[in-house]
């Protein structure tokens, strides 16, 4: 990523407006989310972002659920189509990293359908033992 960029860990500096569009209009994992839900997910989780040095206009978003002390939930991971290609998401998610370091988690998790190479870079592998895992689906714009 070229110094054009910023990361930021500070919630005021998240574009709300902005994460919800890209959440609720061009995500596979949650299109239809409401306002209200993404609201209350930024408000709920630890949030980051890239932001254009220029204009401050925010490029990327990232939350995390955790506990603080042994797991996390890395998602809602998104990068603006107009800029996509050029290192940010790495940048993204090594920051994320990053500020997660201190906490000792033990795991960090997370889904995608398309983004492997990205996350495999930053030490993220398949599950050792998938068959372990579960899941129950709720509702589907959640």
């Amino acid at each position: 990523m070229d110094s054009n960029y910023r990361f930021s860990a500070d919630v005021a500096e998240i574009d709300r407006d902005q994460v919800h569009r890209w959440i609720s209009e061009q995500s596979y994992w949650a299109p239809g989310r409401s306002r209200a839900r993404q609201d209350a997910a930024i408000d709920g989780s630890r949030n980051f972002g890239v932001y254009d040095t220029e204009s401050n206009k925010q490029v990327a978003y990232a939350r995390v659920i955790t506990d603080g002390v042994t797991f996390a939930w890395l998602c809602d991971v998104f990068v603006d189509p107009e800029v996509r290609g050029r290192g940010i998401g790495g940048v993204l998610i090594a920051g994320v990293l990053e500020e997660c370091e201190p906490l000792g988690l033990r795991r960090i998790a997370l889904s995608t359908y398309d983004a492997h190479g990205v996350y495999s870079k930053l030490g993220f592998t398949a599950l050792d033992i998938p068959e372990t895992w579960m899941e129950r689906i709720g509702n589907p714009r959640a």
